[in-house]
């Protein structure tokens, strides 16, 4: 619904607030002029301000100087805070490398610690102790009345502060 009329486009009824000098000119003859297109588009449409928006930049404009410090305090305060907070997940990074670290350290000393034992145990020949301890050191299987069984109940190991009877 948009038609052109001379250089204006309406659409709908309304005409674009834009509208440039060079399209104002009458241009007679076979021949058309020399358009200043530059001073055209550095040329801005002037814009009326009304008394309420006059007021309100009028208003912004002029800061008191309460407010200039309140700005200030504010401003200081949420820098601090950023600061602090920038520091404490620093911290926090590095916590997070140090027990992954220390974690590491625990697995490979829990790894050598089972390597140890299982060579320990394939080295350790309970017939060869059995042999040695009977043959060589003359024990002996305890009997069925040699046996004395105790209960103490109150802690985990027993103190011994008499001989046991026989």
């Amino acid at each position: 619904m948009a038609s052109y009329q001379g250089r204006r486009q309406v659409s709908g009824g309304y005409a674009h607030q834009r509208q440039t000098t060079y399209a104002r000119t009458y241009i007679e003859g076979n021949t058309a002029r020399q358009l200043d297109v530059r001073r055209a588009i550095e040329e801005e449409p002037r814009k009326r301000l009304s008394q309420s928006t006059r007021k309100n930049r009028e208003k912004a404009s002029h800061m008191s100087l309460g407010y200039v410090i309140f700005l200030i305090a504010a401003l200081l305060v949420s820098g601090y805070i950023l600061i602090n907070y920038i520091q404490m997940q620093f911290e926090i990074t590095d916590q997070v490398k140090q027990i992954a670290t220390l974690e590491s350290q625990l697995n490979e000393l829990r790894m050598e610690n089972d390597e140890s034992y299982a060579k320990l145990t394939r080295a350790i020949d309970l017939e060869e102790i059995k042999r040695v301890a009977i043959g060589e050191l003359g024990m002996n299987y305890a009997a069925q009345g040699q046996i004395i069984t105790y209960t103490n109940e109150g802690s985990d190991y027993v103190r011994q502060y008499a001989d046991i009877p026989e």
